[in-house]
């Protein structure tokens, strides 16, 4: 399908909002369906939550990371259900943002939607446990380009006893990287940026420092979850986060998906191999619009589009 082909890529932590799902759920039984699954599996009504509130408890990594995968995952079956198609007959590939690796997963089949709340909901308990709150912190810097980026990481690296932690978490394309580590080689990183001529530093209202090597202790919890977690081969491959490349073995994405937890999420690098993989058109499933902006930000020569309404559902499906 080289020059025709579609991926499906999938929100990550910060898209979420009181109600995202909602109206897919009135809309369509397929997509209600998804989030009694994800009820069942973390055995409470968390569908409530995540259409009611509150926010802030909403917002909170381990729910957030669950909520997030049932909206994605609400869609795509909206998706399947009114079009009678496939995964396979729906996109070429899938990607996600971090989490959204896992919403990925679970449509292409590695993974039951059961399977990918309960391992969603470890990741952001294990997650949040990393790191005592207070300690850690994130910043994203707009404007910057990766070398500009790792200078002021490295600069702002070294701590009182030369051992803080500084890494690039997050390289989103479109001028945006994030930082992670440190609470306060994250706050050296606030003033380095003017410096060095970033055009603007903006802290992240984030529980903890996620996508760096502070999060070793979680990534230990999802290795030994995640071997213990029969994986099948995706329906479409899946392109990694840790090596903007399409994958589709099982024992390679198990790995991957615990290297994930400490490394640096490429998205730019994912957008910008979608052209050599013949992809042009981009569609992001569930809540948001984030990852549908920044690739028209990359790539303009892509069609890229957020579904995240029954009204998204009808247009996608009757462009099939």
């Amino acid at each position: 399908m080289a020059g025709t082909a579609r991926a499906l890529v999938f929100p990550g932590q910060g898209s979420q909002a009181v109600g995202m799902g909602k109206d897919l759920a009135d809309a369509y039984p397929a997509a209600a369906q998804v989030f009694e699954q994800v009820d069942d599996a973390l055995g409470e009504s968390f569908s409530k939550l995540i259409f009611e509130g509150p926010e802030d408890k909403l917002t909170l990594t381990a729910n957030a990371q669950p909520a997030l995968m049932a909206v994605s995952l609400a869609a795509l079956r909206a998706i399947e259900a009114e079009s009678g198609k496939t995964i396979a007959e729906i996109c070429d590939y899938v990607a996600g943002h971090s989490l959204g690796e896992y919403s990925a997963l679970a449509a292409a089949g590695t993974l039951d939607i059961a399977i990918a709340a309960r391992l969603l909901r470890l990741r952001g308990e294990s997650m949040q446990k990393a790191v005592p709150v207070g300690e850690g912190a994130m910043a994203a810097l707009i404007g910057a380009d990766l070398e500009t980026a790792e200078k002021i990481a490295a600069t702002a690296r070294p701590g009182p006893d030369g051992d803080q932690v500084c890494d690039i978490a997050n390289d989103n394309g479109g001028g945006q990287i994030v930082l992670s580590g440190h609470a306060e080689a994250i706050e050296r990183v606030l003033t380095l940026a003017g410096e060095h001529g970033v055009r603007r530093a903006v802290k992240l209202p984030v529980s903890a420092p996620f996508h760096c090597s502070l999060m070793a202790p979680a990534a230990d919890v999802m290795a030994d979850a995640l071997a213990a977690t029969d994986l099948r081969a995706p329906l479409v491959p899946l392109i990694a986060n840790v090596t903007a490349a399409p994958c589709d073995e099982p024992d390679d994405i198990r790995r991957q998906l615990v290297e994930q937890v400490t490394g640096r999420v490429r998205w730019r690098e994912t957008v910008e191999s979608f052209a050599g993989l013949g992809v042009t058109a981009v569609a992001e499933l569930g809540a948001g619009k984030v990852l549908s902006g920044i690739v028209k930000r990359i790539d303009k020569s892509v069609d890229a589009h957020a579904i995240n309404t029954p009204a998204d559902v009808a247009g996608f499906v009757a462009a099939l």
